[in-house]
């Protein structure tokens, strides 16, 4: 990465985290190479941890590429918090469903100046007992229809380590092993020219999905379950929220 592309809120987020992260892991990466280049590109991820995007951005960083994530847009609106977060290139997303198609018109204007634009597919850490992936908003899929950018899929296992949301520890000792690792672009190509009709985004999800859940098991081993789904009224929660979060 041309580090004299970052600006100063930027370097001075990269001073205070990637110590750190060094300190704090001992990490197997992966891959790296899938992400390089000055395109935009739709970076997907599981999530296992609220530890997740300290751990992929620090991966992404040091592949050569600026990750920039999507958060809440009440938090964009918090006063000082706010301001460093648009510095940063991070993307404020809306809930509802006029509000989310202005999020992706955002999406899009990143991914044209080349912007490595991470997602997280399932919106939230995975409810997954054994932290498996779990089907998916469709927002991930939505975005690259309308782009066409690569979509490269990332996978990570021991950020549970640092924090685990089935029990809410924090594990604050030094070298904690973390695997990241991202594989070659999912090929979509089959629905390039597909409307975005509600079956078509279902089916590049579910795609997107499966993906994620086999490149985790070669890292941790074992046989992958069926992608998990939300109890009924969780999902018709979300629907009615929006896919983008």
């Amino acid at each position: 990465m041309a580090r004299r592309r970052l600006g100063f809120w930027q370097r001075f987020a990269v001073w205070l985290v990637k110590p750190v992260m060094t300190v704090w892991t001992r990490r197997t990466w992966r891959g790296q190479e899938h992400l390089g280049g000055d395109g935009g590109v739709i970076i997907v991820a599981n999530h296992i941890s609220h530890a997740d995007p300290l751990v992929s951005a620090h991966f992404i960083y040091d592949s050569g590429r600026w990750p920039q994530y999507l958060g809440k847009a009440s938090v964009f609106r918090v006063p000082v918090v706010g301001w460093i977060l648009h510095r940063c290139l991070q993307i404020p997303v809306e809930r509802g469903s006029v509000d989310a198609v202005r999020s992706l018109d955002a999406l899009v204007a990143a991914l044209d100046q080349g912007g490595a634009v991470v997602i997280y597919p399932e919106g939230t850490t995975t409810r997954q007992p054994e932290l498996w992936p779990m089907k998916a908003k469709t927002g991930a899929a939505r975005l690259a229809l309308a782009t066409g950018a690569p979509v490269v899929p990332v996978v990570m296992w021991g950020p549970e380590r640092i924090f685990d949301p089935r029990t809410s520890r924090v594990n604050l000792r030094p070298r904690t092993p973390v695997t990241v690792v991202a594989g070659d672009p999912i090929d979509l190509s089959r629905w390039a020219d597909a409307p975005p009709s509600r079956a078509t985004l279902e089916e590049m999800t579910d795609t997107i999905m499966l993906r994620l859940r086999d490149m985790l098991a070669e890292i941790r081993g074992g046989t992958p379950p069926p992608l998990w789904e939300r109890p009924a009224r969780s999902s018709v929660r979300h629907e009615q929220q929006g896919d983008l979060a």
